[in-house]
Protein backbone atom coordinates (compact mmCIF):
# COMPACT_ATOMS: atom_id res chain seq x y z
CA UNK A 1 0.00 0.00 0.00
CA UNK A 2 1.35 3.41 -0.95
CA UNK A 3 1.51 6.19 1.66
CA UNK A 4 -1.00 9.01 1.50
CA UNK A 5 -0.05 12.60 0.83
CA UNK A 6 -1.10 15.42 3.19
CA UNK A 7 -2.61 18.47 1.51
CA UNK A 8 -3.46 21.84 3.11
CA UNK A 9 -6.93 23.18 2.32
CA UNK A 10 -6.67 26.67 3.85
CA UNK A 11 -7.18 28.63 7.08
CA UNK A 12 -10.34 28.56 9.14
CA UNK A 13 -12.04 31.54 10.79
CA UNK A 14 -13.16 31.25 14.39
CA UNK A 15 -16.62 32.57 15.25
CA UNK A 16 -15.77 33.39 18.88
CA UNK A 17 -13.12 35.97 18.03
CA UNK A 18 -10.02 33.94 18.97
CA UNK A 19 -7.47 33.66 16.21
CA UNK A 20 -4.36 31.62 16.97
CA UNK A 21 -2.44 33.63 14.36
CA UNK A 22 -2.17 36.53 16.83
CA UNK A 23 -0.30 34.35 19.36
CA UNK A 24 1.47 31.54 17.48
CA UNK A 25 4.63 32.46 15.60
CA UNK A 26 7.04 30.58 13.38
CA UNK A 27 10.58 31.95 13.20
CA UNK A 28 13.46 29.91 11.76
CA UNK A 29 15.85 31.09 14.49
CA UNK A 30 13.58 30.00 17.36
CA UNK A 31 13.24 26.26 18.10
CA UNK A 32 14.24 25.42 14.54
CA UNK A 33 11.16 27.06 13.05
CA UNK A 34 8.66 25.08 15.11
CA UNK A 35 5.41 26.92 15.95
CA UNK A 36 5.92 28.77 19.25
CA UNK A 37 3.94 31.02 21.55
CA UNK A 38 4.47 34.75 20.84
CA UNK A 39 8.08 34.34 19.71
CA UNK A 40 9.13 32.68 22.97
CA UNK A 41 10.97 29.39 23.18
CA UNK A 42 7.81 27.60 24.33
CA UNK A 43 6.53 25.55 21.41
CA UNK A 44 2.95 24.64 20.65
CA UNK A 45 3.89 20.97 20.95
CA UNK A 46 5.29 21.62 24.46
CA UNK A 47 1.98 23.10 25.58
CA UNK A 48 -0.02 20.30 23.93
CA UNK A 49 2.14 17.68 25.63
CA UNK A 50 1.59 19.36 29.03
CA UNK A 51 -2.17 19.28 28.43
CA UNK A 52 -2.03 15.66 27.28
CA UNK A 53 -0.10 14.70 30.42
CA UNK A 54 -2.96 15.98 32.56
CA UNK A 55 -1.87 19.53 33.36
CA UNK A 56 -4.67 22.08 33.35
CA UNK A 57 -4.51 25.49 31.72
CA UNK A 58 -4.02 27.07 35.15
CA UNK A 59 -1.21 24.57 35.99
CA UNK A 60 0.64 25.53 32.82
CA UNK A 61 0.22 29.27 33.40
CA UNK A 62 1.38 28.84 36.99
CA UNK A 63 4.50 26.89 35.91
CA UNK A 64 5.23 29.26 33.01
CA UNK A 65 4.25 32.76 34.20
CA UNK A 66 5.19 34.29 30.84
CA UNK A 67 2.23 32.42 29.32
CA UNK A 68 -1.34 33.69 29.44
CA UNK A 69 -4.47 31.52 29.43
CA UNK A 70 -5.19 32.74 25.89
CA UNK A 71 -1.81 31.34 24.79
CA UNK A 72 -2.82 27.86 25.90
CA UNK A 73 -6.14 28.16 24.06
CA UNK A 74 -4.31 29.44 20.97
CA UNK A 75 -2.18 26.27 21.01
CA UNK A 76 -5.34 24.16 21.07
CA UNK A 77 -6.88 26.20 18.26
CA UNK A 78 -3.69 25.87 16.22
CA UNK A 79 -3.80 22.09 16.62
CA UNK A 80 -7.51 21.97 15.81
CA UNK A 81 -7.03 24.15 12.73
CA UNK A 82 -4.11 22.06 11.57
CA UNK A 83 -6.15 18.89 12.00
CA UNK A 84 -9.13 20.44 10.24
CA UNK A 85 -7.22 21.90 7.30
CA UNK A 86 -5.03 18.93 6.46
CA UNK A 87 -6.46 15.84 4.90
CA UNK A 88 -5.14 12.69 3.34
CA UNK A 89 -5.08 12.84 -0.42
CA UNK A 90 -4.68 9.87 -2.70
CA UNK A 91 -1.05 9.28 -3.66
CA UNK A 92 0.13 10.85 -6.91
CA UNK A 93 0.06 8.42 -9.80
Amino acid sequence: MRPTRVVARGPCDYPRGMDWRTRITVQPEIRGGRPCVRGMRISVSDVLEYLASGMSESDIVRDFPELEPADVRACLLFAADRERTFSAAPPAA
